[in-house]
């Protein structure tokens, strides 16, 4: 419905109002408002409407100076953040990537602090976690048969 005369939006008005006012109480000082208030919605969607224009989107911080050693700052509200995981789902419904989209950021941008990642890499490590375990020791896993 687009570019429509102003005969066919009179008559789209009157037919709009006739029928709210069939339906809905309304005082005699109250319908010339309503007309010009249904009249201005028709002609305003009979236009079409403007496209949206799009948002630009303002990150709390400059990504560049986002990554900190030992915190990441969420460039959607400016919160210093060890792991970003979890806040960008609680509190923003994002995933990592929808994240990194978003705001533009390369797939390698991490999502965890630089020496919080250090710190649990090292701490897996000395548990011995990632680690194969030697020949001589797959023997000694099992457990022994009761006699």
């Amino acid at each position: 419905m687009s570019n429509i005369d102003d005969k066919t939006a009179i008559e789209l008005t009157a037919d709009i109002v006739s029928a709210y006012v069939g339906n809905n109480p309304l005082p005699a000082s109250g319908l010339p408002d309503l007309i010009a208030s249904v009249s201005a919605s028709v002609r305003k969607l009979a236009g079409g409407a403007a496209p949206k224009e799009a948002v630009a989107l303002t990150p709390a911080v400059n990504p560049k100076r986002s990554v900190f050693p030992d915190h990441i700052i969420c460039l959607e509200d400016g919160k210093k953040f060890k792991s970003l995981k979890r806040h960008l789902a609680t509190d923003h419904n994002l995933t990592p990537d929808e994240y990194r989209a978003k705001w533009g950021l390369a797939a390698d941008y991490p999502m965890v602090a630089p020496s919080y990642s250090a710190t649990r890499s090292a701490l897996a490590k000395s548990s011995g976690l990632g680690r194969k375990p030697a020949a001589g020791d797959a023997g000694k896993a099992k457990r022994k048969a009761k006699a």
